[in-house]
């Protein structure tokens, strides 16, 4: 064992030290766990709310859009499609039509958005349709000729509705007649309810089929945009350049990212204001280590004294107070890392933390750890650490053992 090591576990261990110390240097350790565990649990939570938010988005939106703006919609939209899929880096492509509409049932009423959808491809690649809780996916008229449509598991449970109930879509792009401009309305049968877990889409989502919708809207065959799902949706900026060029003038070509570009952006910021404050905490804790070392540079002057009398250099005087803030840091910091992922392992896996979904679009609070973050928080609260024993550790390098044993 190295002579300064095992001076720097005496002085931290004995039983002799003053209480006062003794109750500083656990509150140094306590302030250092306590702003390792805060920072961990804190990040986790911020990480499983943008990945979680960014998983169930991408699972019922598309990654890219291509649109054609002031045309009225998109023609020759299945000759468009066929050709775009075969560009690198596309899983799919399909047409939608959406619209905003009234929906009506049982003297209820609020706008929602339909989405005309061709049901094959749409199965394939919206999760939504994939998660069928009631009814089943199933489009095709009922004996009246009344087309079908899928309402979200919010709304259903909202308004009581089951599937084989009737609601009434009125559409905005009205009909003209002899008597002005009139909203088309029409009927259409409950056939399924889906939960996309995304309570936006549950709550103000419903899918029909493209001819319907088309009818509904009282326009040709048009769709309104052309939606893509790709291989590596982190990559969406680079294909959607391709696609629009690929499509020729007059389309745009939009990303997920460029559409929720202000939600991941707060979710960013957060997440860096959440560390530099949280992050003060282990700053304080540094302070605290200081405190512990200026007081046992004090309490410890004749010990000093007496080992640099005994042939002890200045660099091995140094250490032994380095060893002890790093004794501290490493302690508070392996304690609050095991508390921090330990915290987030078991709330995120046990949805411990319930949350309004109204509010915060998720049932409960989402706790994703990352090893990058632990990484970087045993850095910074190291770092805090060791800075702290700077001036001590140069203070005790300065005694003079000459005026310390004078009197002795």
């Amino acid at each position: 064992m190295r002579f300064e090591w095992f001076v720097a576990q005496r002085y931290l261990r004995s039983p002799y030290r003053p209480a006062v110390l003794r109750l500083v240097t656990l509150l140094s350790v306590l302030g250092v766990t306590a702003g390792v565990a805060t920072l961990v649990i804190a990040l986790s939570m911020n990480t499983g709310f943008r990945e979680t938010l960014q998983d169930r988005l991408l699972g019922v939106t598309a990654h890219i859009s291509l649109t054609r703006p002031g045309s009225g919609g998109i023609k020759h939209y299945q000759e468009i499609a066929q050709k775009l899929a075969d560009l690198p880096g596309v899983r799919s492509v399909t047409p939608a039509v959406y619209q905003t509409v009234l929906l009506s049932f049982g003297g209820e009423a609020r706008g929602v958005v339909t989405k005309g959808v061709d049901p094959e491809r749409e199965r394939k690649s919206d999760e939504a349709l994939q998660r069928i809780v009631a009814g089943k996916l199933d489009f095709s008229p009922d004996a009246d000729g009344i087309d079908a449509l899928l309402v979200g598991k919010q709304l259903a449970d909202e308004w009581k509705i089951s599937p084989g109930d009737y609601v009434t879509v009125t559409s905005p792009q009205g009909r003209l007649t002899p008597f002005g401009l009139f909203p088309r309305t029409l009927r259409f049968r409950v056939a399924g309810i889906f939960d996309s877990g995304f309570y936006d889409y549950d709550e103000n989502w419903c899918f029909m089929t493209i001819a319907a919708a088309q009818g509904l809207a009282g326009a040709g065959d048009l769709v309104n945009v052309l939606e893509f799902r790709v291989n590596q949706p982190e990559h969406a900026a680079e294909i959607a350049k391709e696609i629009q060029r690929a499509a020729g003038q007059g389309f745009l070509a939009t990303t997920w990212m460029e559409e929720n570009h202000a939600l991941f952006r707060a979710l960013r910021l957060e997440k860096l204001v959440t560390a530099i404050f949280i992050g003060l905490i282990t700053f304080v804790a540094g302070l605290n280590v200081l405190v512990v070392l200026s007081m046992t540079v004090t309490d410890k002057a004749r010990d000093i004294a007496v080992l640099r009398s005994l042939g002890a250099r200045r660099e091995q005087i140094r250490k032994i107070f380095l060893w002890q803030g790093i004794t501290i840091g490493a302690v508070g910091t392996l304690t609050g890392l095991i508390l921090g992922y330990a915290f987030s392992f078991v709330s995120g896996r046990y949805h411990l933390i319930p949350l309004d979904p109204q509010v915060y679009a998720v049932p409960y609070v989402p706790f994703h750890p990352s090893l990058f973050d632990g990484l970087w928080i045993t850095v910074v609260a190291m770092g805090i650490s060791v800075g702290a024993t700077i001036l001590p550790a140069r203070a005790a390098t300065r005694l003079l053992p000459v005026e310390i044993l004078r009197f002795e």
